[in-house]
């Protein structure tokens, strides 16, 4: 016998995630920005491998759909407000915990940088992960890293996780 999902519960999971990545977004930022107060440009090295270098990004993934007026700003607010929407929506009818997380790492992450692009009018990205002169990330944040490790989660539970197909009740004749 199948167990039946709680939705309200597989909600409610979705959904404190998104807050928490959001809190954590948002603090890590306010801490960076006023408690170590990094200049733009400024490099501050962690480990070998890591450092704080603060960017203020005024596009999108990778730098695509740079916002250069204040006209394109609000059309980036817009259209990630859309794509955090679709997300609400689709957590809301999602039966399966795992994606569950994952849309709420997504809805978190996107909410985060909504935040920054309305409030600062850039997202403020900071994370330089690094090997040598080798960069092969973009500089991040906490809400960038929420949204790919999401996307991630969803994409290879589609591709590699197939549903179990509930027994019909004629099959125990």
């Amino acid at each position: 016998m199948v167990k039946p999902v709680d939705l309200a519960l597989t909600r409610r999971l979705g959904f404190a995630v998104a807050l928490l990545v959001f809190a954590l977004d948002q603090f890590i930022k306010a801490l960076i920005v006023h408690a170590v107060n990094l200049p733009i440009r400024t490099v501050v090295e962690i480990l070998p491998i890591f450092r704080f270098y603060w960017v203020e990004n005024h596009g999108i993934s990778m730098g695509f759909l740079t916002a250069n007026s204040t006209a394109e700003r609000w059309l980036l607010v817009v259209l990630t407000a859309a794509i955090a929407v679709a997300v609400v929506f689709w957590l809301w009818r999602e039966r399966n915990r795992l994606d569950a997380t994952a849309l709420g790492l997504v809805l978190g992450g996107a909410l985060g940088n909504i935040t920054d692009r309305v409030r600062l009018g850039y997202v403020a990205d900071f994370l330089d992960l690094h090997f040598g002169d080798m960069h092969p990330f973009l500089v991040f944040n906490v809400a960038d890293a929420a949204i790919t490790i999401g996307v991630l989660l969803l994409v290879l539970r589609a591709l590699f996780v197939r549903p179990v197909p509930a027994a019909s009740e004629d099959s125990h004749a």
